[in-house]
């Protein structure tokens, strides 16, 4: 005589109260570990961010300490310069009637002048930058900039297209607009000598997500190597066979003095893209009122 025994599937209620506690316990404990990967990706966020702010901070504190420096030579430079020139153009004067020795004079008086624009360049970098900031419309600072250009994408063969945003004809931001235009100015002979004879320069501005500017301009020239996009912006570094290598250093205190950002980088056709980035104007205290 066989037992039969019988199962059943109804739970009992103590059953189903320790079945609810394992599922709320398992979903606190997912909950907590998706808490703690987020955790985790900003924590290495945060410090990549502070590596970066760090070297920033450090390139600026070694920046200034050269700019103090060059400032002192390029004053100590400028007087003996200007005692050259003067006595250049005398003897230039003396010797009207001698054409070959006034020829050799001419060319004493071209390597000053050469020697008096790097100590103007010097003294540029190593200014204050402390910007006077007004309202300024975009669009108006980038059209002067590019009328100021003309004669270096004549003097390169370059030709500059602009996609003008019409959206900002009425966009004010608060900036110099004598430096801002300076800035600019840097970048388009850069562009115009990099894309060269044939090539082509694309000016582009638009408004950032956080209501900021963002200006661009690339080129169709050769590009930047990669190991060198980060030393683009250290002053006297320069890839060309002319030029002091200060332009770029200027733009970039320029905007900074803004507390803005401008960045370098390729193209994916080829080419360097220099991208300004300038923050939105603050509010004006009736504004705010």
């Amino acid at each position: 005589m066989s037992a039969t025994i019988e199962t059943t599937d109804v739970l009992t209620p103590r059953e189903r109260e320790l079945g609810a506690i394992i599922a709320a316990y398992n979903d606190v404990t997912e909950r907590l570990k998706e808490s703690h990967d987020r955790l985790q990706a900003e924590v290495r966020r945060l410090r990549m961010d502070l590596e970066q702010k760090n070297r920033e901070l450090a390139r600026r504190e070694r920046l200034a300490a050269l700019g103090e420096m060059a400032a002192g030579l390029a004053h100590e430079i400028r007087n003996p310069l200007g005692g050259i020139q003067l006595f250049a153009g005398l003897l230039a004067r003396d010797l009207a009637d001698r054409p070959e020795q006034k020829a050799l004079v001419e060319k004493i008086a071209g390597g000053v002048r050469a020697l008096d624009r790097l100590v103007g360049d010097i003294l540029a970098f190593a200014g204050q930058t402390q910007p006077r900031p007004a309202p300024v419309k975009v669009n108006a600072v980038i059209a002067a900039s590019l009328e100021l250009a003309q004669a270096a994408f004549q003097r390169e063969g370059a030709s500059v297209h602009w996609t003008r945003d019409e959206s900002l004809d009425g966009c004010n931001i608060s900036a110099d607009a004598e430096q801002l235009q300076q800035a600019l100015l840097n970048l388009l002979v850069n562009a115009a000598e990099a894309a060269g004879a044939g090539g082509r320069v694309i000016v582009t501005a638009g408004r950032t997500t956080e209501g900021g500017v963002r200006i661009e301009i690339a080129d169709t020239g050769p590009g930047i190597p990669p190991d060198l996009l980060e030393k683009v912006f250290n002053p006297f570094f320069t890839t060309k066979d002319r030029g002091t290598g200060l332009g770029l250093a200027i733009v970039h205190r320029i905007v900074e003095a803004h507390g803005g950002a401008v960045r370098a980088s390729n193209g994916p056709a080829g080419g360097a893209v220099f991208t300004v980035l300038l923050p939105p104007a603050a509010p004006s205290s009736s504004a705010a009122g």
